[in-house]
């Protein structure tokens, strides 16, 4: 690690006077570093994929700012050095939101969605966690949620023996379900991966997105994952709907794209999301 550090003050030319672990997810290493100037938010990994996972949340976040529509930590460096993976922030200080907080995340979360193209996906694959997030481009959302995110999930949980080849769905049966739940749906650009641990409210009560996986996908996907675990006030689901109202699909929707999320957490986590899974898998196919 320290090699590391002096190689950051070499890249940033400036004297670290303090470093000390934070808290920063499941997957990497995270430090706040203070110089005489700024303060900086580090993560550091030392795993194979580390610096693929680090250059598509640059991208990501990189993307997000350049919609204007809200916050994101700005990127000062993305690389290597010496078997480590690393990616330098800006150090955003945060607070506890309060209900007006997260009126002002939700308009300005609607914003991003209202951002959109001509196709579901997204240029690049990237990482939902540490596992890679297929994002091949489709005009179809059936055929992009399904392809890209329910079927290699549940081929990994097959593969992992956490879900046998019965608990496994009729892939027809699936397409046939959900083209009758996800008509008429448009590409938003999408956080892709908000839950409370992905947004931030600094001290001057501006909202800032981290950790994305981008894409263009359907914007209810943001809204069943900061369901799934909670966290949200109901102030923001009530200032969302002002921009994207709730029809009468929306509750089945929710169920089936927090199967995604219930898949990787399965993938990742283990046998304890089997239930969830199942859950859900039982209910609609």
């Amino acid at each position: 690690m320290k090699n590391l550090l002096n190689y950051l003050t070499e890249l940033i030319g400036e004297t670290i006077k303090t470093y000390k672990p934070v808290s920063g997810g499941d997957i990497s290493n995270a430090f706040f570093i203070e110089t005489k100037l700024n303060r900086y938010f580090l993560k550091v990994n030392s795993q194979k994929e580390a610096y693929s996972m680090f250059l598509a949340e640059k991208q990501g976040l990189e993307t997000i700012e350049y919609t204007q529509t809200i916050a994101t930590p700005k990127v000062y460096h993305c690389g290597q050095h010496k078997g480590y993976s690393f990616l330098l922030m800006e150090f955003v200080e945060s607070r506890t939101p309060t209900s007006e907080d997260f009126k002002s995340l939700a308009n300005q979360l609607a914003g991003l969605h209202k951002i959109s193209t001509s196709e579901f996906g997204w240029e690049q694959n990237n990482f939902i966690g540490s596992l890679a997030q297929s994002n091949k481009q489709h005009k179809n959302w059936t055929a992009f949620y399904l392809e890209e995110r329910i079927f290699p999930q549940l081929q990994l949980a097959q593969i992992k023996n956490l879900l046998s080849l019965n608990d496994l769905p009729n892939k027809q049966k699936m397409y046939t379900f959900c083209e009758e739940f996800f008509e008429d749906i448009k590409p938003s650009l999408v956080h892709g991966d908000l839950w409370s641990g992905n947004f931030l409210i600094a001290l001057d009560g501006t909202p800032y997105l981290i950790d994305p996986a981008v894409y263009y996908g359907h914007y209810e996907i943001d809204i069943a994952m900061s369901k799934l675990f909670g966290g949200f006030h109901d102030s923001f689901y009530r200032t969302y709907q002002e921009h994207f109202p709730f029809s009468e699909h929306t509750r089945t929707r929710i169920d089936l794209y927090q199967l995604y999320y219930l898949l990787v957490h399965l993938n990742l986590f283990g046998s304890s999301y089997f239930r969830n899974v199942q859950r859900i898998l039982l209910k609609y196919f």
